[in-house]
């Protein structure tokens, strides 16, 4: 079990260096031999649509080599092997064939399909990532049925070099070298590359500077920062309304329920107060409610951890491979935070069933992503895309949850029953439930629900496109301390806002809050899959089964981890208020 462990963190840091090509130091002498693998093709606006190199008929290597690759760098549907241009260090090369070959019918037809579809490839030299179209289409007319088809078939590599390391490398394609694929007819096809090297000051350890610029240009910033300024003035007179308006009416009910106390003992109550023997009445279901405070602890956890690791600068462009293993690992090493709170509080609640309500709490998060992980790994698969996991993969993350997941979350959940902690109520519950008076439309769970979640939303929403286009485009996302403060701001209006629905509630005599709040305070998360259907229609161009499934499939998934987490988030404020209110009151 130690050892597993150990492996896991070493696995954990192992994958914070990039797409490895070579185990070397990136140093070389004039004519070394520097890697260069191909990596994938695929339709540029279907990012989740990936496909190996040579499923095109490419002209392959002799010698080809797949490259083994981390647990990150597979989840992330990478699938390097040895390419076939051969660019050794400060030689440069002019015109070089690769092959001589005669496209079938099939092959112009499939080339003629990827062109169409604005194919790009992706490569990795000395761990840099290049990448290019294969083609371009020629719309003369106006009509689809005269568009005319060409493939590009000269590469020119322009690499740059400080001393012995390679710095930075471009790959551009000769517009005037094409084959022509519009018609079903057998064509001859030399490909060429062309190799240049030049001399560069930039030293090695800002080489991948140029890839994160992008993100920091002075416009983006502006609206990053416009993004900030805009969340920030929102949570202002958002937490200042609510904080004039509680500490008011709070003062003035406190006041009144004094006043009451020394006038009138036999004077009715009315308010929140009237409710106090029934405030603190366990929830309905509570095994569920243990179990989805469970989960969404150790996905705020689990958050807390990935933006440490963003913040040091683990996740940096073209290292997505990291992201991944990070989340499987973390993931996997905090799920005892999720036994431990889920049966801690399940036994506070007064629950017998402490297993079950373990069993509950280890499916409620994995279960929906599991089942959504089997679907679309069986699309990836039909569709033969690189987004399919390898049978060695699936085997590795099984063993994970069996070996370490599922004991640490056992250990947690014995560790929280034998806490033995009470639940702190600061006034009596009565025997028998009071009877909720009837109140208006607007006061039930899905109005509050699209109240609470509308307000952290608005918080977050113009980060959320930057963060879209990063995940599931081309754009680069590094500004993370922008993002970090976007987190902060969206914990903080979704507890306030969630404390004052809350209040609001009670105050209407509603003593079923538990449930409510928990609701409130997740909502956020179907505001953000509403988003994602605005964002595929409106922003983005992504089209067939397999993109839309991916997308929806692991948005879904993403969107049910923000509601338990920020579910939790708002529930935490609102107990914590509502043990303090009390707290203030004598109540007989």
């Amino acid at each position: 079990m130690k050892n597993l462990s150990f492996f896991l963190i070493t696995t954990l840091f192992a994958a914070f260096s990039a797409v490895r090509s070579d185990p070397s130091d990136h140093r070389y002498k004039e004519g070394d031999s520097v890697p260069l693998y191909a990596n994938k093709v695929g339709p540029f606006h279907n990012p989740s649509e990936t496909y190996r190199y040579f499923d095109l008929p490419f002209c392959e290597p002799g010698d080809l080599k797949e490259k083994k690759e981390a647990l990150g760098e597979v989840l992330n549907g990478d699938r390097l092997v040895s390419a076939p241009y051969k660019l050794e260090f400060q030689r440069d090369k002019e015109s070089i064939s690769v092959c001589n070959r005669k496209l079938s019918k099939q092959d112009v037809a499939r080339f003629r399909s990827a062109v169409r579809k604005d194919y790009y490839f992706q490569m990795y030299y000395d761990d840099l990532p290049i990448w290019g179209f294969i083609g371009k289409v020629d719309k003369e007319g106006k009509d689809p049925s005269d568009y005319r088809y060409f493939l590009y078939k000269h590469i020119h590599f322009d690499v740059f070099y400080n001393k012995d390391r390679v710095i930075e490398i471009n790959v551009r394609t000769d517009p005037n070298a094409l084959v022509d694929l519009t018609k079903d007819s057998e064509v001859d096809a030399e490909f060429l590359y062309t190799v240049k090297w030049k001399e560069t000051n930039t030293p090695f350890e800002k080489r991948m500077d140029r890839y994160s610029q992008s993100s920091s240009l002075p416009h983006h910033l502006e609206i990053h920062w416009f993004s900030i300024i805009n969340s920030c003035v929102t949570v202002l007179l958002l937490t200042g309304f609510l904080a004039t308006i509680l500490m008011r009416v709070l003062k003035n009910d406190f006041v009144k329920y004094a006043h009451d106390e020394e006038s009138a003992e036999d004077q009715e109550e009315t308010g929140w107060k009237y409710i106090h023997g029934d405030v603190f009445r366990f929830p309905k279901f509570k095994s569920l409610f243990a179990a989805a405070l469970g989960s969404g602890t150790q996905l705020f956890t689990l958050t807390v951890f990935i933006f440490i690791l963003a913040l040091v600068g683990v996740f940096y462009p073209y290292n997505r491979g990291a992201l991944f293993t990070a989340l499987v690992v973390i993931y996997a090493l905090t799920s005892g935070i999720a036994g431990y709170t889920a049966t801690s509080f399940y036994c506070q609640l007064e629950g017998t069933n402490w297993v079950r309500n373990l069993l509950l709490t280890g499916c409620l998060f994995c279960g929906p992503l599991f089942l959504t992980f089997c679907f679309l790994n069986t699309v990836a698969i039909a569709y033969k895309a690189t987004a399919a996991l390898p049978f060695g993969t699936i085997v590795v993350i099984v063993l994970i949850w069996t070996l370490v997941t599922s004991p640490l979350l056992v250990l947690g959940g014995i560790a929280g029953k034998n806490s033995k902690a009470e639940f702190q109520a600061p006034v009596r519950t009565t025997k028998y439930p009071r009877e909720i008076p009837p109140l208006p439309w607007y006061r039930g769970t899905i109005p509050q629900m699209a109240m609470a979640g509308f307000l952290p939303f608005s918080a977050i929403y113009i980060e959320l496109y930057y963060i879209f286009a990063s995940v599931w485009g081309h754009r680069i996302y590094t500004i993370y301390s922008i993002l970090f403060i976007v987190f902060i701001i969206l914990l903080i209006v979704t507890a306030f806002i969630t404390v004052a629905l809350t209040y609001f509630q009670l105050a209407a005599e509603d003593h079923e809050w538990w449930w409510r709040s928990f609701l409130c305070g997740g909502s956020t998360g179907l505001f953000i899959y509403a988003y994602c259907l605005y964002y595929y229609y409106a922003r983005s161009d992504m089209s067939g089964f397999m993109q839309t499934s991916f997308f929806f499939g692991y948005m879904a998934c993403i969107c049910y981890g923000f509601f338990l987490m920020l579910g939790t988030v708002g529930f935490r404020a609102a107990l914590f208020f509502v043990r303090h209110i009390y707290r203030s009151i004598k109540c007989e």
